[in-house]
């Protein structure tokens, strides 16, 4: 099992305000499983803006996991102009194969997001 770390970036986003954008998605092949360790989400607008993030499952799991649930890891998180956010604080996220990360904003254009995670295959 290979471990990679990457940084995905986007100098801003969502396309459309009120329309989730992917961010990432983690590989189906080869079979990887996907560690976020961090995600910053900095706010490039001339006045305030609220952002949430996303998760999209594709998989299924046990217990009390729900098969193709999407949940919110944010919500609605206002930024102060010239602000960032830290979204995982103190903690990690685990993405299974075809699962998304997905950004969202009250305004277009007007976040700037940065991941850092980590590929295992």
């Amino acid at each position: 099992m290979a471990n990679t770390f990457k940084v995905v970036s986007h100098d801003v986003m969502p396309a459309s305000a009120g329309t989730p954008e992917d961010l990432y998605t983690c590989p189906t092949s080869p079979a990887t499983t996907t560690v976020v360790i961090g995600l910053m989400i900095a706010n490039v607008h001339t006045s305030q803006v609220t952002f949430s993030v996303k998760h999209v499952s594709t998989t299924s799991g046990g217990g009390r996991s729900a098969t193709n649930t999407t949940t919110f890891l944010q919500k609605d998180i206002p930024i102060a102009v010239g602000e960032s956010k830290q979204c995982l604080v103190g903690g990690k996220h685990v993405l299974e194969q075809g699962d998304k990360i997905q950004v969202d904003a009250s305004v277009s254009d007007k976040v700037s997001v940065t991941m850092s995670i980590m590929e295992i295959t």
